[in-house]
């Protein structure tokens, strides 16, 4: 097969490692950095070129869009689709999930376990959002924010009212949520390929920190999750339409809630914390579905 995998830069570990792994496997493999792909949009023949090359005898790409890049990465992915490229995770289902509010929207509709959430545009709105979440503490988000920025725990109903009029003094669009006091600062990534959890981790913050992110210095380790929240990060990623995706959840006292559904989860951690070789997987999932070249996504919304 030769396959192209979209991203800014080859040397990143979850790039290498999927480049390593489909050449073990006999596969041609190119790297593309997805800002200087561009389209010819045509309704014969559509093209994607790159450093004056037509690209062409693709038989599968891999997304590896960041957060920042995603309204033009999905449209070179959307491309690759055009031109009957089989996508590991297709485009419109990596725009629903990078939409935090239409994602829980979505979750919610299938009765998928969520933190109690609040959604407002106008400051005079305030007192009644933070009542309407259960109170304080609460957490407060942007909606853009990636890796734990933009994130702010507030203590006390003042402490957030003052934060919320800050952001939306911003014109900042944010999510208030209840806070999980009882997940310790932990939270569990799950790994979904095709409809499975083929690994899963616990993340936990640094002392004194509430965000479990690895980029803020969380730590993470082999966990063992239970049938409810293997079966929840199934659903979180088929409702998204996602084959391949990380689901973090908390461990909360009415059950798993999802905290969020990542379109392109990084490997290192996980390949590190459960000593899976991931990116081998996802290959697999590629070779066994890639044949038909149509998506097994059933996600909708």
């Amino acid at each position: 097969m030769k396959i192209a995998i979209l991203s800014r830069n080859a040397k990143l570990y979850s790039t290498r490692r999927l480049v390593e792994a489909a050449q073990a496997r006999g596969h041609e493999v190119d790297v593309l950095d997805v800002l200087r792909c561009y389209m010819n949009i045509t309704s014969m023949k559509p093209e994607v070129h790159y450093k004056g090359e037509n690209l062409s005898g693709y038989d599968a790409v891999i997304p590896r869009i960041g957060a920042s890049v995603t309204f033009y990465g999905t449209a070179v992915l959307r491309q690759f689709e055009m031109m009957d490229v089989y996508p590991l995770n297709e485009s419109v289902a990596i725009s629903r999930s990078r939409d935090k509010l239409r994602a829980l929207q979505l979750l919610s509709r299938r009765g998928i376990g969520l933190p109690v959430t609040g959604f407002a545009h106008r400051p005079d709105d305030v007192d009644d959002l933070i009542k309407m979440v259960g109170g304080a503490p609460l957490v407060i988000k942007l909606l853009e924010g990636t890796q734990g920025i933009g994130v702010v725990l507030a203590e006390t109903a003042g402490a957030a009212e003052s934060v919320i009029e800050a952001f939306m003094g911003m014109k900042a669009n944010i999510l208030v949520q209840e806070f999980i006091k009882e997940a310790g600062g932990a939270d569990i990534r799950c790994f979904v390929v095709g409809e499975k959890v083929v690994a899963a981790m616990k993340r936990q913050g640094k002392e004194g920190e509430f965000r479990s992110n690895l980029h803020r210095g969380g730590t993470a380790n082999l966990i063992r999750i239970t049938p409810a929240e293997r079966a929840t990060a199934v659903r979180a990623a088929k409702t998204m339409g996602l084959n391949v995706c990380g689901v973090d959840l908390l461990r909360s006292n009415h059950g798993p809630v999802v905290m969020e559904v990542n379109s392109s989860p990084g490997l290192e951690g996980i390949e590190a914390a459960t000593g899976k070789d991931i990116a081998s997987l996802i290959i697999d999932f590629i070779e066994k579905n890639s044949v038909s070249g149509t998506t097994k996504t059933k996600g909708r919304g």
